[in-house]
């Protein structure tokens, strides 16, 4: 199980990990070995970093990149449901020059879960994907300033205000097209909650 904090967590186990048993059958399907064993290996045989232990599970071992980096975290002491700390992920994102920016982050996160009760938030390293049938929205204190808050709008077919960024995110194919520059609570007004709600309810129109 993921850590959990004292109190009911927040946040949803990432997606990724829902697809773990998928990943280990398929694992030992293409060389036989369980993940256990290959952890094993690349602690007993392989280099000692995580960057190098991909790169020679690729070269040595014929390992896709997925898989490469999916066994070196492993073997690195991370990667697993079980290692997943979401609180810790956010806590960290907003420690040091960035803390100044956590009530705007606390207010975003709230705008978003009172969305509906299908809503996960799922923290990563750098940034805090909102999901639905996919994600719709995240929150990135890109800097110590500044959260760029996110929204995937490439199916929306509405005139957008001037304060909404393109990210050329609809060029790279990335799911987060546009963004607001958030950097006061001021900035978190009811046009921002409205381009949210707009996101939310475009994703749930992709997978009708």
């Amino acid at each position: 199980m993921p850590k959990k904090s004292s109190k009911q967590s927040l946040y949803s186990l990432h997606p990724a990990y829902a697809m773990e048993a998928g990943y280990a059958k398929n694992l030992f399907e293409r060389t036989g070995k369980t993940m256990e064993e290959w952890v094993e290996i690349v602690k007993r045989s392989g280099p000692p970093t995580e960057k190098e232990r991909r790169a020679w599970l690729k070269d040595e071992h014929g390992f896709t990149a997925n898989y490469a980096w999916w066994v070196a975290e492993r073997a690195g002491g991370r990667g697993s449901a079980a290692a997943y700390d979401p609180e810790g992920m956010v806590e960290e994102m907003f420690a040091g020059s960035k803390a100044g920016l956590r009530p705007l982050y606390d207010r975003l996160l709230e705008l978003g879960l009172k969305l509906g009760p299908d809503v996960k938030v799922c923290p990563c390293q750098t940034i805090v994907p909102f999901y639905r049938q996919h994600v719709f929205a995240q929150i990135k204190p890109t800097t110590r300033t500044r959260i760029d808050f996110g929204l995937a709008l490439a199916k929306v077919d509405k005139p957008l205000p001037a304060r909404l960024i393109d990210t050329g995110g609809l060029a790279k194919k990335d799911r987060i097209t546009h963004r607001f520059a958030i950097t006061s609570a001021k900035d978190i007004d009811k046009e921002v909650a409205k381009w949210l709600r707009i996101a939310y309810e475009a994703c749930a129109k992709e997978s009708a």
